[in-house]
C-alpha cells in the first residue's frame, strides 16, 4: 500500500496538507460567518435608536422655567418648540427669531399638519404681555392645542382633574 497517502507517516486525515505529526482532526480553512455579524449589527442599531429617542429633550435656549407640582410628559418628535425669554425675545428651537419669522414658521407648520403640537417655554421672569403676544400669534395661525413646558417640582400632587374645595369658585 505504498500508493495510499493515508498510510504514510505525517499525513493528516481528510486529505489536508502534510504535517510533521499526524492529527485525528481534519485541517479546514477558517471561515468568517457574516450572518451572525449582521444580526449583532441590527441589534446594536435598534438599541441605539431606542436610546436616542428616549434621550430627546426640549431644544430651546436656556431659561429659568416656572415650576409645576404635577405635569405629565407629552413629548412628540414633530413638536414645534417656542421659547420666550425674560426680555421678551422669542426663539424657535435654539434659534432666536423675530415675530415675522415666527408667523411664517407657524403658518408653514399649520399648512403641513394642523395637529402639530406646540410647546411654549417661557422664562419665569417673562412678562404676561410677552407670553400673550406669542399665544395670540399661535392662535391666529390656527393651532388649538398648546402645551406649556415647566420644571418638575419635587413632591406629588393630585391630577389637574381633581379640584380641591379651597380652590372652587363661590356659587353665584
Amino acid at each position: 500500500m505504498a500508493g495510499n497517502p493515508s498510510s504514510s507517516a505525517g499525513a493528516t486525515v481528510g486529505g489536508g496538507p502534510k504535517r510533521k505529526w499526524g492529527s485525528p482532526v481534519p485541517l479546514r480553512k477558517p471561515r468568517i460567518e457574516i450572518i451572525p455579524l449582521i444580526d449583532v449589527m441590527f441589534f446594536l442599531l435598534a438599541s441605539f435608536m431606542m436610546v436616542s429617542l428616549s434621550m430627546e429633550k426640549s431644544q430651546t435656549l436656556p431659561m429659568s422655567l416656572p415650576a409645576a407640582v404635577y405635569a405629565r410628559d407629552a413629548f412628540r418628535p414633530d413638536a414645534l418648540q417656542i421659547g420666550i425669554e425674560q426680555d421678551a425675545r422669542v426663539s424657535l428651537g435654539t434659534e432666536r427669531v423675530d415675530f415675522a419669522a415666527l408667523d411664517a414658521e407657524l403658518q408653514r407648520r399649520y399648512r403641513a399638519n394642523p395637529e402639530t403640537p406646540i410647546f411654549v417655554s417661557a422664562d419665569r421672569m417673562a412678562t404676561h404681555s410677552a407670553i400673550n403676544r406669542v399665544l395670540q400669534r399661535i392662535r391666529r395661525a390656527g393651532f388649538q392645542q398648546i402645551s406649556f413646558v415647566t420644571d418638575h417640582q419635587g413632591g406629588t400632587a393630585p391630577p389637574p382633574d381633581s379640584v380641591s374645595p379651597a380652590t372652587e369658585p363661590p356659587n353665584p
